[in-house]
């Protein structure tokens, strides 16, 4: 037997189980922030900025699309990293320190808003987390650079091709990121894409993670693709997150499409999907932004608390090196 230092990651529930109503109005609002926010900013302009749109205006300003849902749950994954959720961290966590090699216990995100509302909105999220000695891990066999330095050189890349080629070339594709996933503690993140698409899923220099829903379950299993130089973690489905998020989504886009009003019963059949949607149709005059504030109280709160603890546990084999794992207790089904 081998004595070897163990850092446990263990995710104490801090909140009683929430009902299915409050775990479903934690996912309606970063789907609203996602809607808010992609929408042109000179259509915004044109009411006063994003702090003025109020949600009856949101299903009149916003031309709908395909990329519609997408732009959601990469907000929902980023507000549930920054949340805890149990059903989604745990599982990024694992892709994040096991197979990216990122060190740390304190997992976190930065929203990649770029093409959602400008290069500023990335800087302004990314100055509270952060240093000047941040690091990017991209795989390459190479200094990591130092990723708050280049801020502003991968927003402007991402609408300029020509700035693209400026770049260094180990992060010269790092304007695709619609996330940066990491350890605050370690201060080493990873230029991460999200797509509701697996198909759509590519990979680029300075990618590293991929982040997909899961199309086999429960036993669908982080892997290395190759080809696409990517570690993908699938994102689990039956009675967990992508389920959640798929019926707050379609809460949402019925009260818009009945132009921010209650939806007929038969659009809403189940009694507490109408109940999410009241929340919303009650404050159809209120801004946007305000809505999302005041509806944080009905979401489950502070789910988790990180307990990082470094104990002595004895294993098998000599070449055993001290590892990261993370314990939930419990688990929390949505």
């Amino acid at each position: 037997m081998t004595n070897a230092a163990v850092t446990i990651l263990q995710e104490a529930q801090q909140s009683p189980v929430a009902d299915i109503y409050s775990a479903h109005i934690a996912i309606v609002r970063p789907i609203l922030s996602g809607l808010l926010y992609s929408l042109k900013q000179d259509v915004v302009a044109e009411v006063g900025g994003y702090k003025n749109v109020k949600l009856k205006m949101l299903p009149r300003l916003r031309r709908e699309g395909d990329g519609d849902v997408g732009i959601c749950f990469e907000y929902a994954v980023h507000d549930a990293l920054r949340r805890r959720h149990p059903n989604i961290t745990e599982r990024i966590y694992d892709a994040l320190t096991r197979y990216c090699r990122v060190p740390g216990a304190e997992i976190d995100s930065i929203l990649f808003a770029a093409e959602k509302n400008g290069s500023l909105q990335l800087i302004d999220t990314a100055t509270g987390v952060l240093t000047d000695e941040s690091r990017i891990l991209t795989g390459a066999q190479a200094q990591p650079p130092k990723l708050k330095q280049y801020l502003s050189d991968i927003a402007r890349a991402f609408r300029s091709s020509t700035f693209r080629e400026m770049l260094p070339s180990t992060i010269k594709g790092l304007w695709k990121a619609d996330l940066f996933v990491g350890c605050r503690d370690s201060d080493r993140w990873v230029g991460t894409t999200v797509k509701i698409n697996p198909a759509a899923l590519e990979g680029a220099p300075g990618l590293r993670l991929g982040i997909v829903p899961s199309m086999q379950g429960r036993h669908d299993n982080i892997r290395f693709d190759q080809a696409k130089n990517l570690v993908v973690c699938p994102v689990p489905y039956d009675a967990s997150f992508m389920e959640a998020f798929y019926i707050s989504w379609g809460i949402v886009k019925q009260f818009l499409d009945a132009d921010a009003n209650m939806p007929r019963e038969v659009f809403l059949p189940s009694p507490f999907q109408r109940q999410v949607a009241n929340e919303l149709v009650i404050r159809r005059e209120f801004d946007v932004v305000d809505v999302i504030e005041a509806l944080q109280p009905l979401a489950q709160p502070h789910l988790l608390i990180n307990n990082p603890q470094d104990v002595r546990v004895d294993v098998e084999g000599a070449d055993m090196t001290p590892d990261t794992i993370i314990s939930p207790i419990p688990g929390i089904i949505v």
